[in-house]
């Protein structure tokens, strides 16, 4: 079992699916959160389940409610955060958008707006917490996708923007690791969240995407959020003080396979 008891951690994107899962776990594991996410309601539902599974003597968890995008925003969550809970153990940059698209059909406006929720949100945050994640020798850890390191027609912009935070994580882990500071990147397959359905996919799009996805991943079947913040919690944990620069797919072994 991951070891994160009294460990500080901001999660970003934790108003549902990986993000929610991963601060879920992280509460149960005996974290201190800082969580945040632009759906208030949706927030504090985690926040409650949190709540509900934490050890009895944990602290609540610092809501922040925030658009990653807005760059006073993003510093407000790290000063919030250091003013409640005085230090900061663990980074997960979760938050993220997905739509789809080729080079044909991608407008400029689309590709901005996958660089500028994927990317630019994750730098920001990542350069602010850098000092406090060195004072803690803490750790980051990055949630990208198997289209980071894999190529997939059909998903041009997004896929740019999970390997342009690939790529982050590898130069980071190697400008941080003299400092103590351990970055990593998970990259999940197919994972049963809303993130497609808000990318533009109706109901049955997304059933016969979900069903196809059976057959494009070696195991069989599409993955849950649960199964990747087990990942994440591992990386985050001294469990894994020997890794770093290190990009693990939990897609199925997705990763491994030939285009079909």
């Amino acid at each position: 079992m991951c070891d994160l008891n009294g460990k500080v951690a901001v999660i970003t994107g934790a108003s549902s699916g990986i993000g929610a899962a991963t601060a879920v776990l992280f509460a149960r594991l005996g974290a201190k959160l800082a969580i945040t996410g632009r759906n208030e309601a949706n927030l504090q539902r985690t926040s409650d389940e949190c709540v509900r599974v934490a050890p009895a003597e944990a602290e609540q968890p610092l809501l922040i409610i925030a658009d990653m995008c807005s760059e006073s925003d993003v510093a407000r969550l790290v000063d919030a955060t250091i003013k409640k809970f005085g230090r900061l153990d663990i980074l997960v940059n979760n938050a993220g958008i997905t739509e789809c698209g080729t080079i044909e059909t991608t407008s400029l406006e689309q590709y901005d707006r996958m660089m500028n929720s994927n990317v630019r949100p994750a730098y920001q945050l990542t350069m602010l917490c850098v000092p406090h994640l060195i004072a803690s020798h803490g750790n980051i850890v990055n949630v990208s996708s198997v289209n980071g390191t894999r190529s997939f027609p059909g998903d041009l912009a997004y896929s740019m923007s999970k390997a342009a935070l690939d790529q982050m994580t590898s130069c980071t882990s190697l400008e941080l690791a003299s400092k103590g500071v351990r970055v990593n990147s998970i990259n999940p397959g197919v994972i049963v969240t809303e993130i497609h359905t808000r990318g533009g996919l109706s109901d049955d799009d997304y059933a016969e995407f979900l069903e196809h996805s059976k057959s494009s991943h070696p195991l069989g079947r599409v993955g849950q959020a649960e199964e990747v913040a087990q990942a994440i919690a591992f990386l985050a944990s001294s469990n894994a003080s020997f890794i770093t620069g290190e990009h693990l797919h939990i897609d199925g072994g997705r990763h491994a396979t030939c285009f079909r």
